[in-house]
């Protein structure tokens, strides 16, 4: 029974890139995918577009293919990435001017566009926002993005055209990694068992090192060898849908029934109802078994018809942030940050009575991570005050990191290390659009 190999290149935006070229020098792959694609990324994405239209992308992009397209080319592996984030032609374009540079004559690199709803949200302004249950036109803040969830369809035209790299935007995560499955296998698109199974398989692949025991580990209670050089996962699977998970021998991390089962219900609201723009996957009799170290058989996923509707991720320009950080040490540190926090309240009081929607006063290592203020103390050598507050404009938020620089000269005594920061925060809300006003689209560039 023929078989192919898959490896998981990166689990978020920023993850690291050297497990995924020992991936792709070490694994034995077919193809690696790389899932870098979060729900606020894209609206981040949109805005860097808006500013420069060759930007947009993953800011990573070029730094991963820089190593990964001519070790992929070398071996013989095809690489599928979200990494186009909201503006896929420009990732496209870029990477042909790496493979170019490396000298990858013939390979083929194609984008997948037709996720981005923006020029058609109107339409959706009386639509539901499962977040705050109001219609989208009640949505606080002026609307940046609107992505739709695609599935394999447009990936699946490129491998068709024959694409050694396929770029896309907003595709459900899973579909990165089952989208080669169903070239490679021929699977039908409405074979709801098949595609329950490669849509686990995807699901286990689509966060990297978590299945291998990275988001897993807790010492002297799970404990996980070699986390500093964590592997990533390999999925080695079969036309007929069966699965192992595993990693390349000798990298570190592990590969478990309790590190995939923590995995599967990652992120899964009802087992039995997972729903993605392929497939409604039921995962209620999954089932796990360790062949061998480092080897888990994966089964007993199914399937049921996909919805009629998908999910659209809205970004909006929600707030400002304004924060400020400032430490103090030595005997008596702890007084003098209560003081400083007691001073910055009045200031804040003072100059922005009613202007923050939200605020919140910490003494990081006391009790930033608890809010309780009354935890009872005992004497730390050092003490770093924070502060923080979102409000509707910049103005306003930049009082926050001003007011805590200013404790430098105003008091309390030995203040240092100050930071001020205020950022624009971009929301996200979701909302269901019509499948068929979703149509993907791919164009193939040549190197």
């Amino acid at each position: 029974m023929k078989t192919i190999r898959i490896g998981s290149g990166a689990g978020y935006a920023g993850d690291r890139l050297e497990p995924s070229l020992e991936l792709i020098e070490k694994g034995n792959l077919d193809y690696i995918s790389y899932e870098c694609l979060a729900e606020r990324t894209i609206a981040i994405g949109q805005q860097a577009k808006l500013k420069d239209p060759d930007k947009g992308y993953n800011g990573l992009l070029e730094h991963r293919m820089e190593k990964a397209l001519p070790l992929c080319w070398e071996k013989k592996v095809k690489l599928i990435t979200n990494m186009g984030s909201a503006n896929p032609q420009a990732a496209a374009k870029k990477c042909v001017e790496i493979a170019r540079k490396h000298g990858l004559t013939g390979m083929k690199i194609a984008c997948v566009t037709g996720d981005d709803m923006l020029p058609v949200i109107d339409k959706y302004m009386d639509t539901q926002v499962w977040e705050t249950k109001e219609p989208l036109s009640k949505l606080p803040g002026e609307i940046v993005s609107a992505n739709a969830y695609m599935g394999v369809e447009g990936i699946l035209k490129a491998l068709d055209a024959g694409a050694d790299v396929v770029i896309t935007g907003r595709v459900a995560d899973p579909a990165i990694f089952m989208a080669p499955v169903i070239h490679e296998f021929g699977w039908a698109l409405d074979d709801w068992d098949k595609l329950g199974k490669g849509t686990m398989m995807g699901h286990l692949l689509e966060c990297g090192g978590q299945v291998t025991g990275g988001y897993f580990a807790e010492p002297g209670k799970k404990d996980v060898p070699g986390l500093g050089h964590l592997g990533f996962p390999i999925v080695e699977i079969s036309e007929d849908g069966s699965f192992f998970v595993t990693k390349v021998p000798g990298a570190g991390g592990m590969v478990t029934k309790e590190t995939c089962s923590e995995q599967i219900v990652y992120e899964i609201h009802d087992p039995e109802n997972y729903l993605t723009p392929d497939v409604t996957a039921d995962f209620k009799n999954v089932k796990f078994t360790e062949i061998e170290k480092d080897k888990v058989k994966v089964e007993g996923a199914t399937g049921k018809p996909n919805t009629d509707t998908l999910k659209c991720s809205i970004g909006y320009k929600d707030c400002y942030i304004g924060d400020g950080e400032i430490s103090y040490g030595g005997p008596g540190c702890l007084e003098r940050a209560k003081l400083a926090l007691d001073v910055l309240k009045e200031r804040l009081e003072l100059v922005a009575a009613g202007q923050f929607d939200e605020m919140k006063y910490d003494l990081i290592g006391c009790n930033s991570l608890y809010w309780n203020p009354d935890y009872r103390y005992n004497e730390p050598s050092e003490v770093r005050v924070r502060v923080a507050g979102r409000a509707k404009t910049k103005a306003v938020a930049d009082l926050i990191p001003n007011e805590v620089e200013a404790l430098y000269t105003n008091g309390p005594a030995g203040g240092c290390g100050a930071v001020k920061r205020t950022r624009e925060i971009v929301s996200v809300a979701s909302i269901l659009v019509d499948r068929n006003d979703v149509k993907p689209e791919v164009e193939v560039f040549e190197v």
